[in-house]
């Protein structure tokens, strides 16, 4: 079973090493992305990238386990609010739009029930 745990967790964690180093090398797709309303533009892609590396580091090395996957979660959810559902609701892009939001939905439901094991294994350890 932890040998399970391990893999699950490391290829969890991997894609958002991937997109976080795509904030960097994409940087101009990911402008073009942003929807008008959301502030800050390039310093955003930027902090969310360096959040999506931050954030598998700490899932793949364990360290600050929960508070990452909730945070990470968020951000999931803020991505959801102001991409993907203006996204579903536009005629270009629909269909691309629906796909990225049921993806973030499903990636912050992981991150919700890693902080949540992760919670469940801190209390049975302290008792």
């Amino acid at each position: 079973m932890n040998t399970l745990s391990i893999i699950g967790r490391v290829l969890y964690a991997l894609p958002f090493m991937i997109f976080g180093i795509n904030h960097f090398v994409m940087f101009d797709y990911y402008m073009g992305v942003l929807t008008s309303f959301i502030p800050l533009g390039g310093y955003l892609i930027i902090l969310t990238g360096f959040i999506m590396i931050g954030a598998s580091l700490s899932i793949i090395f364990k360290k600050f386990i929960q508070i990452t996957s909730i945070t990470l979660a968020a951000m999931l959810f803020i991505f959801i609010l102001a991409i993907h559902i203006p996204n579903v609701f536009s005629e270009q892009n629909h269909i691309v739009g629906l796909i990225a939001l049921l993806k973030d939905t499903s990636l912050m439901g992981g991150a919700l029930l890693i902080a949540g094991v992760c919670k469940e294994k801190q209390k049975s350890e302290t008792s």
